[in-house]
């Protein structure tokens, strides 16, 4: 069975897209490639029962088994060693990518507290969208009453498109609600 989103992508998304840019073939909208979703853990060097609860919490989220991060050089600062466990991140792609932004767009993004809207301005020179969460609870899967640190993440949406305006557009169409 394919996704909500992604009927709605073929079927309205597409020649909505090609209407306003006047696309001559539907392979020339702009679609995603993938999303990225990325939890740093500060206090992970310490204890790795925070890195334990951060991947349980992001598999339940993403519906897929995160990987592990370490960190790549010794920063004596930070009393971060090479090698010991940061944080986490989830890549997702085709079907689990498009039923992760489902329930972003229309069940985890409302919930969020003085929600105004997402920043039009999160998109990079190549069209990507970045979006950082606060704490991971916003999320129906997590049990808040479980929920040992609150934790942010950042959900980076990968985008091949040829400008941010038709990015911006594709999300748009999509129904990301957008500040004025």
């Amino acid at each position: 069975m394919t996704p909500r989103l992604l009927d709605l992508y073929r079927k309205t998304v597409i020649p909505e897209l090609s209407k306003k840019f006047g696309y001559k073939n539907a392979m020339q909208a702009p679609r995603f490639k993938k999303i990225v979703i990325n939890m740093g853990i500060g206090s992970g060097a310490q204890d790795i029962k925070f890195v334990e609860q951060a991947m349980a919490d992001m598999g339940a989220i993403a519906g897929q088994k995160p990987v592990i991060t370490r960190a790549k050089k010794a920063i004596a600062n930070f009393k971060i060693r090479q090698g010991l466990p940061i944080g986490c991140k989830v890549t997702l792609r085709g079907n689990k990518m498009y039923e992760f932004l489902d329930r972003l767009l229309n069940i985890a993004l409302p919930r969020i507290r003085d929600f105004r809207g997402m920043s039009p301005n999160s998109f990079d020179g190549g069209g990507n969208y970045s979006i950082g969460i606060k704490e991971q609870s916003i999320f129906p899967e997590i049990d808040v009453d479980k929920v040992q640190k609150i934790q942010g993440m950042d959900i980076i949406m990968n985008i091949k498109s040829k400008s941010k305006e038709e990015s911006y557009e594709l999300l748009k169409l999509f129904g990301m609600p957008f500040s004025k």
